[in-house]
C-alpha cells in the first residue's frame, strides 16, 4: 500500500495537480529539493531578470524553449550540483527538473538540450554581462529590509579582485 504525505503548503500545484511526496519507488529523482527552489523562483523570477538582459536572435516561430526557461533550467542544474551544461542530456527528462519548470513530470514536454543551453550561454556580450551584474546586485540588495553596513561581493575567486561595497548600499542604476 502506497503511503503519501500531504502536499507541503509551500509546494504549489503544477498544471492544477497537487505535488505529493511519497517513497513508493515509482518515477524517482534525487533532486526533489528543486520543488522548493521552484517556489522561490516563482516569487523572485531570477531567470526572468537575467533573460531581460539578453537579446534573443532566434526566429519566434521556431522557438521551443524561451530564454527564461533555458536560464531557469540552467539555474536549477547548477543548484542541484550539475555545474556542466552537458548534464542537460540526462536531466531534460528528469521528473524533478520538469516539475521545477512547471511541466508535468510524466507527460510534460522535454526540457532543452545541452546545445540549446550552450547557445544561450554564448548570447551574452559585454553589455549584457554588465546588465546582468547590475540586476544581480539590485536583486541582492532588495533582499534586505535595511541596508547592511557592509557587503562583500566576491567577484572572482582571486582575492585581488574582491570588491568591497560600504555604507550606504543602494541598488545600482544603469
Amino acid at each position: 500500500m502506497m503511503q503519501s504525505t500531504v502536499a507541503a503548503p509551500l509546494l504549489s500545484p503544477v498544471n492544477g495537480k497537487p505535488i505529493l511526496l511519497n517513497f513508493d519507488g515509482a518515477e524517482m529523482s534525487s533532486d526533489a529539493g528543486l520543488a522548493l527552489l521552484r517556489q522561490f523562483d516563482r516569487r523572485a523570477d531570477l531567470a526572468g531578470l537575467v533573460a531581460k538582459c539578453l537579446t534573443d536572435p532566434r526566429a519566434p516561430g521556431k522557438v521551443r524553449h524561451s530564454l527564461e526557461d533555458i536560464i531557469r533550467f540552467r539555474i536549477m542544474m547548477i543548484a542541484a550540483g550539475n555545474e556542466d551544461g552537458n548534464d542537460a542530456a540526462e536531466l531534460r527528462d528528469d521528473p524533478a527538473f520538469k516539475l521545477a519548470l512547471e511541466r508535468d513530470p510524466e507527460t510534460g514536454a522535454t526540457l532543452c538540450s545541452q546545445p540549446t543551453i550552450s547557445r544561450m550561454e554564448n548570447l551574452a556580450d559585454t553589455r549584457a554581462l554588465i546588465e546582468m551584474a547590475h540586476e544581480m546586485v539590485r536583486f541582492y540588495c532588495a533582499s534586505f529590509a535595511h541596508a547592511p553596513r557592509q557587503i562583500v561581493l566576491d567577484i572572482d575567486d582571486r582575492p585581488s579582485l574582491t570588491c568591497w561595497v560600504k555604507q550606504p548600499v543602494h541598488p545600482i542604476t544603469a
